[in-house]
């Protein structure tokens, strides 16, 4: 790891952005611990980690490199009872700040105002509420953001950087799983007895909410399973 650490108190946006790119240069093919322990010493208390606890090696290595770290989990009402255990496990057993973050409204009140399965009739609206506006909520208050996002994952995220500018929301956006390929993250879940989200066992390669995922056939793409047999591909979080 050769990034330097300077500090980011009072950094102008543009401040901020260039010592990203500086840092995505410089991070680049570090582990993803390393990266983690880099963006710690220079925001502090400023970093937080969105998980879907889809990405519970990236939370793993967080909670080592990164002790306390403030976790956010969005909790749509819609999540498998699966996930909201996988949660619980890190709550309760690492050493990670678990926020749950709700949306404005409940599932109930969402099919008041909008009709009921809104997940089905206009999925990227149900996305919107149920986890684009929450997540802008949970990350307010911090100046950097770490995701559980990999090249490997899907053709929109082939160009991600290790360290990166979120100019949506002019922060610091940390991918440090980047360049892992899921080889890099079996390999590590076996080495350091990762407790996964029980659907992995089901054959759930990638995890969103419950009426909007299905387990993958052998061979298939890992996020083939989600919003099947839509032309939906991301939920918003990342675009």
């Amino acid at each position: 790891m050769s990034a330097s650490t300077p500090s980011v108190t009072g950094l102008s946006p543009d401040e901020l952005r260039a010592l990203a790119e500086q840092a995505g240069r410089e991070l680049e093919g570090a582990h993803p611990a390393d990266v983690l322990r880099w963006a710690r010493t220079v925001f502090g208390t400023d970093l937080v980690l969105a998980s879907s606890m889809g990405d519970e090696v990236l939370v793993d290595i967080a909670a080592k490199a990164a002790p306390g770290i403030d976790v956010i989990f969005l909790d749509t009402g819609y999540h498998f009872a699966e996930t909201l255990g996988t949660r619980d496990y890190y709550a309760d057993f690492t050493d990670v700040t678990l926020r749950t973050v709700l949306p404005l409204r409940t599932v109930a009140e969402q099919d008041a105002e909008h009709g009921p399965r809104l997940h089905e009739r206009d999925p990227n609206l149900c996305c919107a509420l149920r986890k684009v506006e929450p997540l802008e909520r949970g990350l307010a208050p911090y100046t950097a953001w770490v995701t559980g996002m990999r090249r490997e994952d899907a053709p929109t995220r082939t160009d991600i950087t290790v360290v990166g500018w979120d100019a949506r929301r002019s922060k610091v956006k940390l991918n440090p799983l980047a360049a892992w390929t899921w080889d890099d993250v079996n390999a590590y879940v076996a080495e350091h007895h990762v407790v996964l989200n029980p659907l992995r066992e089901l054959g759930y390669a990638s995890i969103g909410c419950a009426p909007c995922t299905r387990a993958v056939a052998p061979g298939e793409d890992p996020r083939a399973g989600r919003w099947a047999g839509t032309n939906k591909t991301e939920c918003g979080l990342h675009t």
